[in-house]
């Protein structure tokens, strides 16, 4: 018994463990690994935490604050803006998709990468079916210039709204008199 007690002893022994010190320079402790990790985390929590410590009671402070607040509802509330006036106003709306259509493809990337940068990554995916989709859109180019001279030649006060073109049939409709009791009545009493 006292060759194996010496044995143990010299393994476990005086306060330390060889085969656990063995194993950790091969693996790492996961109590003390957890333990480490922990220690960092509330460090970081911490550091963050000292950053809103300071009062912000400077007026560009405060303008800095709600400017940073500012992009997602107006986002949001563009969007909903959007749908208003493709119902109240149609032909201005259209008119508008129409010019949407001809920003060249740069500057749609340059607006998805602000955008992504500003809301997180975005999916490749979605990229790729972005990209294809204005290369579609800018193919349609004359036909979007003839769409918009077609909507502003709809505009009910332009230069020539009521004009026949040279149409007889209007043109002479529209030069024939009508009844009108309202009017009649008012000729009656003059």
């Amino acid at each position: 018994m006292g060759l194996m007690q010496g044995v143990l002893a010299l393994l476990f022994g005086g306060e330390r463990n060889v085969v656990k010190n063995t194993v950790e320079v091969f693996r790492e402790n996961a109590e003390a690994g957890s333990a480490r990790a922990h220690e960092v985390q509330m460090e970081a929590m911490r550091a963050f935490g000292a950053e809103f410590v300071v009062p912000r009671q400077g007026a560009f402070d405060r303008f800095m604050d709600g400017l940073n607040r500012l992009p997602r509802p107006a986002l949001a509330l563009g969007t909903l803006g959007l749908f208003v006036s493709a119902m109240v106003a149609p032909l201005w709306f259209a008119e508008r998709m129409q010019g949407i259509a001809l920003v060249p493809e740069p500057l749609w990337w340059l607006l998805g990468v602000i955008v992504s940068f500003y809301f997180g990554a975005r999916h490749q995916v979605k990229a790729q079916q972005f990209q294809r989709e204005i290369v579609q859109s800018m193919a349609h180019v004359p036909q979007v210039m003839e769409n918009v001279a077609a909507l502003r030649k709809l505009r009910h006060d332009s230069v020539g709204a009521a004009a026949t073109q040279g149409d007889a049939t209007l043109t002479v409709a529209a030069l024939r008199q009508g009844e009108n009791a309202a009017l009649d009545e008012w000729r009656a009493a003059a």
